[in-house]
């Protein structure tokens, strides 16, 4: 029997949770007995992953503000993730990581030049975290379309990875190729949606061989590939014990003569002329009515159980849309005056946004025609411009949740970077926030709607006279 390639994919992601106006992350009880979720997480699984050494032997992409986070305050987590690439290589002769774009937006609910931007940062924090190029790239709920995937093959990556009812019909192994215009093709990897959803959500973790017992059975069919894709907070977070269990079924699978364990770059390499794909879109992996989740009431919640509306989604985004349009208006026409080439120093960013600290300004001083504060404050601008978009902020029930308070955090502090230049049409987005977020309605009748807690919650712990 010939051996199949095995690939296990972790999506490793949190919700950005730093306070913009300091970098710092405040508490959250909700955390307890830890101070903040980025710290529970790490130590429920990041770090006992990387102490077993499974990222030597995983696919994995991890989101650029989470690896900065942890760059700073766990670096030796950080490193050994590196490291785990590093592995790949050495064994493959291809790393184990793939990127990610910066912020995790819905790429399909982005506009072009966000799209672009986006996926620009993201491959420039990759070459900076892991000292080479992206190979392949996964896309935040693999949220995709026709648009995104041009975006993709447009910046030289090679694949990003599926869910099988993203696709028409799967090939053997899953994997194959979406033609684009122009002549440009990408080669897209479908996991195995059986498998993977036994993962996540636990069925294949009880019991140590269940999970390498089921890759046994599906390998019997010839598949040249088997490859599955889950959260990586799967292994520790969110399953007590799966990161010992992930790391029992590499080893069933490393003395396996039926298997060999690859990474997606490897098997790409190997893979010759591809099947060509047929694309559902726009398609997501955690919505099933399309990228609804992130933009209407679409029935998919958290807590299915608990009474709730989400009629909150669709007002949140268009609140969020009018502003970002209005804050690229504002930095096409306040850039010129204070950065040398204005879209160079946008699209260049993510070269430094990989910092733990300190780099920023200088790379802002280092574009600025005269007024340093007014280009950092425009490319603060830019980058919180999108920030605001991280899907996090749809994904939960209530428009007063952490998630979607960090999202209106983004927005306030890009107003706040704008009244540095031009105080009065600041004052006005502001002010036109506010009243397009007062449709947002909230699940508390105590908080009433999101203009409200706008207003009340985010704007009263970091005041800035910007409402007329």
């Amino acid at each position: 029997m010939t051996p199949s390639a095995v690939v296990f994919h972790g999506h490793f992601y949190q919700p950005p949770r730093q306070n913009p106006w300091t970098e710092d992350i405040p508490l959250q009880p909700s955390a307890a007995p830890f101070g903040n979720w980025n710290v529970r997480i790490t130590d429920e699984c990041y770090a006992p992953l990387a102490d077993l050494g499974a990222f030597e032997w995983l696919s994995f992409d991890f989101g650029p503000t989470l690896s900065r986070w942890l760059a700073r305050e766990r670096p030796d987590v950080h490193d050994a993730i590196v490291a785990g690439d590093w592995a790949g290589r050495a064994r493959l002769g291809y790393g184990n990581a793939i990127a990610q774009p910066y912020h995790h937006i819905i790429l399909p609910l982005a506009s072009h030049r966000e799209k672009t931007t986006e996926i620009r940062w993201g491959l420039q924090d990759f070459e900076q975290r892991f000292g080479r190029a992206a190979d392949g790239m996964w896309l935040p709920e693999t949220a995709v379309d026709r648009a995104t995937l041009a975006a993709l093959a447009e910046a030289d990556v090679a694949f990003t990875v599926l869910a099988p009812h993203q696709v028409g019909e799967v090939p053997p192994g899953g994997v194959g190729r979406v033609a684009l215009d122009g002549g440009r093709s990408i080669a897209v990897f479908v996991y195995d949606g059986d498998l993977s959803h036994g993962v996540a959500f636990g069925e294949l973790l009880e019991g140590r061989d269940a999970w390498f017992d089921r890759i046994e059975l599906a390998q019997v069919g010839g598949s040249p590939l088997i490859s599955l894709a889950m959260d990586g907070e799967t292994f520790g977070h969110h399953h007590k014990g799966a990161d010992q269990t992930l790391v029992h079924v590499l080893e069933q699978l490393r003395r396996s003569k039926h298997h060999r364990i690859e990474n997606f770059s490897s098997f790409l390499s190997k893979a010759g002329t591809l099947p060509d794909l047929d694309l559902v879109e726009p398609t997501a992996w955690s919505c099933s009515h399309g990228v609804e989740r992130w933009r209407s009431e679409c029935g998919c919640k958290m807590i299915p159980e608990r009474p709730s509306q989400q009629r909150w989604r669709a007002p949140l985004r268009v609140a969020l849309d009018e502003l970002s349009g209005h804050l690229e208006d504002a930095y096409q026409t306040l850039a010129p005056h204070y950065l040398r080439d204005v879209e160079s120093a946008r699209e260049n960013l993510g070269r430094v946004l990989a910092a733990p600290s300190g780099d920023f300004d200088a790379y802002a001083d280092g574009f600025a025609i005269a007024g340093e504060d007014g280009a950092r404050a425009l490319l603060r601008m830019t980058r919180d411009a999108t920030a605001m978009f991280t899907s996090c902020g749809w994904f939960f029930d209530d428009v007063s949740g952490l998630e979607a308070g960090q999202v209106l955090r983004y927005a306030a502090h890009a107003i706040d970077q704008l009244a540095t230049l031009d105080r009065e049409r600041a004052a006005r987005l502001e002010n036109g926030l506010v009243e397009a977020l007062s449709s947002a309605p909230s699940n508390d009748d105590q908080i009433g709607d999101a203009g409200r807690f706008y207003v009340e919650e985010i704007r009263s712990a970091h005041p800035f006279p910007a409402l007329a």
